[in-house]
């Protein structure tokens, strides 16, 4: 009879060896092993974030991350379970198997107080534990900016973020959630998790295939704005940011002084998920299209949202897909 159990020791291993041929994410075995480790020693990670593995005697026949996460759902606080790198064994031993994995983990948050569900695997999974869920409303975009008027970068004290900046993006982020239906409830552990995850990947992958910038615009000594911005050859990923003035016009010189230190050749293509009213003036969408079941969430219980979640309704970042 299959069982689910933790994923630890030689077990956790020979998950690593499944999962990497399709979840490497641009990582070597070693170096997807080290990203592994490395997220389970962050505060959040150690506390929060879990491996399992379905199997049959000796046999693994799926594995996925668990993530507790907290949230905020029409006003009112809820403990909300994430599923994501999910991996089913690919042969006809595996059919069915991600779906009697998620059933398990799901039943037993339930029975320790979680009301919603996130589901961060698009594919790798049966299609029937996909239809169990709604795809959250997020759209992709391409953005254009605005370049200075002036030669170079805009007149903006920026400068590389520092964790000393997270208790300010914290309060960012807050103030900018507020008026949404639903938000993850990002604390200073989870920031500083979600932007390790990024360095990871940028730090343990090939020679400058990937990089991180984690720039702030300052007032005195103070974060008042900030962008994460992910880079891969031409294409930048605005991972999150985050602006104490309404308008976001911060984030937009941002971006610009950004631009204003890559050559002239050729621009960045920028993709991003913003929330909903948060368009920088500097800031043009290029194009918009559903993001194509990216995430995927439902209740606990009764499974259904009512109403229905639409794009106004929900603030999520990209530095937050697990």
């Amino acid at each position: 009879m299959p069982t689910v159990i933790a994923a630890q020791g030689a077990v956790l291993d020979r998950v690593l060896d499944a999962t990497w041929p399709t979840l490497r994410a641009g990582l070597n075995r070693e170096a997807y092993g080290r990203f592994h480790a490395a997220r389970m020693k962050t505060s959040w990670g150690g506390h929060f974030q879990r491996t399992f593995a379905l199997i049959d005697g000796e046999d693994i026949l799926a594995s996925a991350e668990r993530y507790d996460l907290a949230g905020v759902f029409d006003g009112r606080a809820v403990r909300v379970c994430a599923i994501g790198s999910v991996w089913t064994e690919p042969s006809p031993r595996g059919v069915g198997r991600s779906r009697v994995l998620i059933d398990t983990l799901l039943d037993d948050a339930a029975r320790e107080g979680a009301e919603m569900a996130l589901l961060f695997s698009p594919t790798n999974i049966d299609d029937d534990a996909r239809n169990d869920f709604q795809a959250l409303p997020v759209s992709d975009l391409t953005l254009d900016v605005t370049e200075s008027s002036r030669s170079g970068a805009p007149m903006t004290m920026v400068r590389g973020g520092e964790e000393r900046d997270l208790a300010a993006i914290v309060a960012m982020g807050r103030a900018r959630a507020e008026p949404v239906r639903f938000h993850l409830e990002r604390d200073i552990d989870f920031v500083q998790y979600a932007i390790t995850t990024k360095r990871l990947l940028a730090g343990l992958g090939s020679a400058n295939a990937r990089q991180l910038h984690f720039f702030i615009a300052e007032e005195g000594i103070t974060a008042a704005a900030y962008v994460i911005v992910s880079v891969v050859g031409h294409t930048w990923t605005l991972e999150e940011c985050g602006d104490r003035d309404a308008s976001g016009a911060r984030v937009g010189a941002l971006l610009q002084a950004l631009i204003a230190r890559e050559p002239v050749e050729r621009r960045a293509t920028i993709h991003a998920w913003l929330p909903p009213r948060l368009l920088p003036p500097q800031i043009t969408i290029a194009s918009a299209m559903p993001s194509t079941g990216t995430i995927r969430v439902r209740m606990l219980g009764s499974r259904v949202i009512v109403p229905p979640l639409s794009d106004d309704d929900v603030l999520f970042w990209r530095n937050d897909l697990f």
